[in-house]
């Protein structure tokens, strides 16, 4: 979303504004991104053009962003997770742009933050077990670019996980 009023998005370069039916558009896809449009026209009250052309803006505008499958880690063998807070020893622009980019390209970071004051970073990182971890912790987190200090906590239970946005 290139505006930063909550209710606009740019389309086409125009702003699109974002109304109830939008929303619930919203609501329902984050709820099942598998909705056909024709059951989502009829959750939401409209008639399947105008709800097919909305979703279209919607995507377009990049207020979707995308659609994907949710899956359960411990059904596919990943059963340890792991915060890891990321001190750098620079803070510039190139070690910055290394260190994310190197962060990038380590698949068992399922979600990377920059954090304003210290740490510097946010990791949370998913393997199949602790010796993983520790392995992916020597070998390749503490190699990361200019890494001052690692410091982890293990994620004993996840209380909140992929919640949907609260739509205003």
């Amino acid at each position: 979303m290139i505006s930063n009023n909550p209710y606009l998005a740019v389309y086409f370069g125009r702003f699109l504004r974002m109304d109830e039916l939008d929303r619930k558009i919203l609501a329902e896809l984050q709820s099942d991104g598998r909705l056909s449009v024709t059951d989502l026209a009829e959750r939401i009250g409209l008639s399947l053009s105008p709800c097919h052309r909305r979703v279209r803006a919607l995507e377009q505008s990049g207020v979707i962003r995308g659609y994907h499958a949710d899956l359960d880690p411990g059904s596919i063998g990943l059963n340890f997770s792991a915060l890891v807070f990321v001190t750098l020893r620079e803070g510039d622009r190139n070690a910055v742009a290394s260190f994310e980019k190197a962060v990038m390209g380590v698949p068992q970071v399922i979600e990377a933050k920059r954090l304003f004051g210290d740490p510097d970073y946010l990791l949370h990182v998913i393997t199949r077990d602790l010796q993983a971890f520790q392995e992916l912790y020597d070998q390749h987190l503490s190699a990361l670019p200019s890494v001052q200090r690692l410091t982890s906590t293990l994620v004993m239970k996840s209380i909140v996980a992929d919640r949907s946005l609260p739509l205003p």
